[in-house]
C-alpha cells in the first residue's frame, strides 16, 4: 500500500493536483480560525453550548445545519455559513431543470448550457447567502430567543450598518469557499464541494474521539464500566463493520444484460456483443437523508417555539391545558429523536428516495438511447417495453436502497441510546456524515486510479502488475 502511495507522488501532474487540493483545503480550514468582526465570541459560544445542551428545537436545528454546511456555528467565523448556500442553490436548479422548460432546454445543450446553469447557480448562491447571513446576525443579536440585549454582538456595534458589514463578510466567505471548490474541480483532484464537506466532517472527529476517550483517561478503563475497554472495543468493531457495509452497498449495482445488434460497415461486421447496464442500488445517494433531515427541522423548531409561547399551566382552563399538553408531547417526541421522530424520518427517506430517483433516472430516455445505439435488452422490445422494464427494476432496487439509507440514518440514535454515548460521537456511526465521507472517499480513489491507469500503473486497490 505504501508503495502505491509513493507511485502516486512520482507522477508530476498527479502530485501537483494532490498538493494543490491539500493546500486549498488547508486554506478552507484556516478560515475557521478567523472570527467574524463585531461578535463577542465568548458570549456566542456560551449561548450556543447552552442551546445544544437543552436539546430543544433551536439546538437541534443548529447541530444539523452545522453538519450539512461543514461549519461550526458555535464560533462565528468568516466561513460561518459553510458551503450549504451553494448546495441549496444547486439543488434548487437541479429540481427546476425537470419542471421548468427553459432550464430543461439548457441542460440538453451540453457543456455550454451547463456553464450557463452554473452561472445562475452562483447568482442564486449570493442571494441565499445574503438572506441567511443577515438572519443569522439578527438571531445572534437576539441571543437566539434569550432576549434583545444578550451581549452576543457588542452594544457599540448594534446598528444596521454593522449588521450589514457582518452579513457581507459572511457572504464573501461562502463565495470564497465556492471559488475554492471550483478551483479544486479545475486544477485539483476530486469533487471540490464534496471534499470541503468531507473535510468539515473529518475535522469534528478528533473532538468526538477526545470526548469518547476522556472518561477512560480520567477514570481508567475496566471491564463492565461506562468507560470500559469492552465498550470501546465494541464501538471500534461496530464502526469498522458499518463502514464496510456502507462501502459494499454504495458500490452495489444491478447489472442488466444488453445485447448490441450486428451491423455491417464496408466489409466489417460490428456489434453482436453482450454487455451490461449497471444500475446503482443506492441511486439517490445521500440526498434523501438531507431532505428528510431538513424537513424534520421545521416541526422540531415549530413545536419548540410554540411550547415557549404556550407553557403548561395546571391552573389554566381545560382547553388551554389540553392544548399545552399536546404541544409538550409533540415537542418531546421530535426534540428527543425517539420512536415517533425515527418513524417520520424513515417514512420521509423512503418518499425522497423514490422522488429523487424519479427526477434523476429517466427510463424512457435511457431506452431511447439504447435504441439509437442499436442495443436492446434480451426478451424486451426496444422502446416502451424496455422503458417499462427499466422502471420496474429501478422501483425494486430503490426499495432496497431506501431501506439501506433508513437503517444508516437511524443507527446513530440506536447507538446513542443503547451504549449511552454522546449524540455527537454516535453521529460518526451512520447518518449523512458517514455516507458523505464514504462516497467522497470512493470517488477520490477512483479518480486517482484513473490517473494511474492512464500511465500504465496499477490502481490503489489493485494488485501489483
Amino acid at each position: 500500500m505504501f508503495s502505491k502511495l509513493i507511485e502516486v507522488f512520482k507522477i508530476p501532474e498527479l502530485r501537483r493536483k494532490i498538493l494543490l487540493t491539500i493546500g486549498l483545503l488547508a486554506v478552507y480550514r484556516m478560515g475557521f480560525a478567523i472570527p467574524l468582526p463585531l461578535v463577542d465570541q465568548a458570549q456566542l459560544q456560551k449561548r450556543v453550548t447552552q442551546l445544544e445542551s437543552e436539546q430543544d428545537g433551536v439546538g437541534k436545528v443548529m447541530q444539523i445545519v452545522a453538519l450539512f454546511s461543514a461549519s461550526k456555528l458555535g464560533n462565528s467565523t468568516i466561513f460561518g455559513l459553510g458551503i450549504m448556500p451553494y448546495i441549496s442553490a444547486s439543488i434548487i436548479f437541479q429540481l427546476l431543470g425537470t419542471v421548468y422548460p427553459p432550464l430543461e432546454r439548457l441542460k440538453k445543450e451540453g457543456e455550454a448550457g451547463q456553464r450557463k446553469i452554473n452561472e445562475y447557480t452562483r447568482y442564486a448562491t449570493v442571494v441565499i447567502c445574503l438572506g441567511q447571513s443577515y438572519v443569522w446576525i439578527r438571531a445572534m443579536q437576539g441571543g437566539f430567543g434569550a432576549g434583545g440585549d444578550s451581549g452576543l454582538i457588542l452594544a457599540n456595534y448594534n446598528t444596521f450598518f454593522h449588521h450589514l458589514v457582518a452579513t457581507i463578510t459572511m457572504t464573501a466567505g461562502t463565495i470564497l469557499l465556492m471559488w475554492i471548490g471550483e478551483q479544486i474541480d479545475a486544477y485539483g483532484i476530486g469533487n471540490g464541494i464534496s471534499l470541503l464537506i468531507m473535510a468539515g466532517i473529518l475535522a469534528r472527529m478528533p473532538g468526538a474521539a477526545q470526548q469518547l476517550l476522556k472518561p477512560a483517561i480520567e477514570n481508567g478503563v475496566g471491564l463492565g464500566t461506562d468507560s470500559g475497554i469492552d465498550k470501546l472495543l465494541l464501538l471500534v468493531i461496530l464502526f469498522v463493520g458499518v463502514i464496510v457495509w456502507v462501502v459494499a452497498i454504495t458500490q452495489g449495482q444491478r447489472r442488466i444484460p444488453i445485447q448490441s445488434a450486428k451491423h455491417v460497415r464496408g466489409r466489417r461486421v460490428l456489434g453482436g456483443q453482450r454487455q451490461s447496464l449497471p444500475l446503482r442500488v443506492n441511486q439517490a445517494g445521500v440526498m434523501p437523508i438531507i431532505f428528510a433531515s431538513s424537513l424534520l427541522m421545521f416541526p422540531m423548531f415549530l413545536f419548540g417555539q410554540l411550547r415557549q409561547l404556550f407553557p403548561l399551566d395546571r391552573s389554566a382552563g381545560t382547553a388551554y391545558r389540553i392544548f399545552a399538553e399536546i404541544l409538550n408531547t409533540a415537542n418531546n417526541a421530535f426534540a428527543q429523536q425517539g420512536f415517533v421522530w425515527n418513524l417520520f424520518y424513515i417514512a420521509l427517506i423512503y418518499f425522497f428516495c423514490y422522488f429523487w430517483t424519479a427526477i434523476t433516472f429517466n427510463p424512457k430516455e435511457m431506452a431511447d438511447n439504447l435504441k439509437d445505439y442499436g442495443s436492446f435488452i434480451p426478451g424486451y422490445r426496444p422502446g416502451p417495453r424496455t422503458a417499462a422494464y427499466l422502471e420496474q427494476v429501478m422501483v425494486r432496487i430503490t426499495y432496497v436502497g431506501a431501506a439501506f439509507l433508513a437503517l444508516v440514518a437511524v443507527i446513530p440514535s440506536i447507538v446513542a441510546d443503547a451504549l449511552e454515548i454522546d449524540p455527537v460521537v454516535a453521529s460518526f456511526f451512520g447518518g449523512t456524515g458517514l455516507l458523505i465521507v464514504v462516497s467522497v472517499g470512493l470517488d477520490l480513489v477512483n479518480k486517482i486510479d484513473s490517473h494511474l491507469v492512464m500511465r500504465n500503473y496499477s490502481g490503489l486497490l489493485e494488485g501489483e502488475k
